[in-house]
């Protein structure tokens, strides 16, 4: 199924500001929100939607690749980048809860209360890793699948992430009686003022562990390496940054995932040079074959073609073999592969080819007269790639 567009989502236009994205999100979010229209999938799906939309354009790098680069620049192969059919109702809060303010309740806001894990605790989001994949040409052409070795924070298996002994035992925090914060009212010249901060006790998380876990030490999460698979698409770029969700730290005390940001580094190939979508072959000739005519071999991604070199062809010439170059990374065809001709000149020669090259020097045919129909320097470098 296609991808809507993530601006007409959230129906805002391509140079909307943050605030304007921020503000047509939380109208979205509060017209599909799940509490609003119980059990109706179509708005938990709208709602889902709207969520994967501002998660992007809210982030000035990830709304920067999806502009140049679409869905694909923001989806890793291995699932796509937010995922936000793929992620629970909680995570979606967790993240984006804070966008409603105070003023419509607790956690989310206002519809049925918070959507906190564990009745009133803090829900973390786990640190995003960055990893760089360098590839080769030819993987960029085909697309591949990269596994890379990771040191990274995993879900404790003695606890099942909950940081506490035994998997169950937390108490209330009985200094903010499990909602995570507390509220203070002190006196002022101007009446009285009414602050709101995370509790100092229970730091947020509304529930005290009684017995911590021994093994991760009541954080729900150890250091430890793990092998990740990576799809890349075919025809990504130097520099360009992929999103697999949820392949980062894990969050602590079973909170959500981060994610894993992929940044490409294109490994420089040793004939051809890529010119966004197109590759370019420098092939020399010297003057018997370009008096004559010739057959050349011009290396491609992943073989070689025979070009066959009319006679009287001209230095600085460019054969263009269409659909031999790299694919665009959103599905739009393929780039070709230009051949650029240029002369080659020996620096040394025997004193009998100097001979012969000296008498062709004197024939009429190796004699260059402007008018003949051959187009001047600037004419052939302003057509080069017609």
């Amino acid at each position: 199924m296609t991808k809507r567009d993530y601006y007409e989502i959230l129906e805002v236009s391509k140079g909307a500001s943050a605030e304007e994205i921020k503000k047509a999100y939380r109208k979205k979010a509060l017209k599909y929100h799940p509490d609003k229209n119980p059990d109706d999938k179509e708005a938990e799906e709208k709602f889902k939607e709207a969520a994967e939309a501002y998660e992007v354009l809210s982030n000035p790098e990830k709304r920067q690749r999806y502009d140049q680069f679409g869905h694909a620049g923001v989806s890793g192969a291995a699932g796509g980048g937010f995922g936000g059919h793929d992620m629970s109702m909680d995570d979606i809060f967790s993240m984006f809860g804070d966008i409603f303010g105070g003023g419509f309740g607790s956690g989310f806001g206002g519809f049925g209360g918070s959507r906190s894990r564990g009745g009133g605790r803090r829900v973390h989001r786990g640190s995003d890793l960055r990893v760089k994949v360098t590839l080769t040409l030819k993987e960029i052409a085909e697309g591949v699948e990269k596994k890379i070795k990771l040191k990274k924070y995993k879900s404790c298996d003695s606890c099942n992430g909950t940081g506490a002994q035994g998997g169950s035992d937390y108490v209330t925090c009985s200094t903010c009686r499990g909602s995570g914060h507390v509220t203070r009212v002190t006196n002022t010249l101007l009446g009285q003022m009414q602050t709101t901060a995370v509790c100092p006790t229970c730091h947020g998380e509304g529930q005290i562990i009684k017995n911590k876990c021994s093994a991760c030490h009541g954080e729900g999460v150890v250091r430890e390496e793990e092998v990740v698979s990576i799809n890349i698409p075919a025809g990504v770029g130097e520099g360009m940054q992929l999103n697999v969700s949820g392949k980062g730290n894990a969050g602590r005390r079973g909170g959500v995932n981060g994610d894993l940001l992929v940044v490409i580094h294109e490994e420089a190939h040793p004939d051809l040079i890529r010119d966004g979508n197109n590759l370019i072959y420098n092939l020399f000739l010297s003057m018997p074959d370009f008096v004559l005519g010739t057959t050349a071999e011009i290396p491609t991604v992943d073989s070689k073609v025979k070009v066959k070199i009319e006679e009287g062809t001209q230095p600085e010439k460019i054969l263009r073999l269409r659909g031999k170059g790299l694919p665009d990374v959103n599905g739009y065809g393929k780039g070709d592969l230009l051949v650029r001709i240029h002369a080659w000149t020996p620096k040394k020669i025997t004193s009998e080819e100097r001979k012969m090259i000296e008498k062709l020097q004197q024939s009429e045919s190796f004699k260059y007269t402007p008018g003949k129909g051959d187009k001047s320097f600037f004419e052939k470098m302003r057509n080069m790639f017609d």
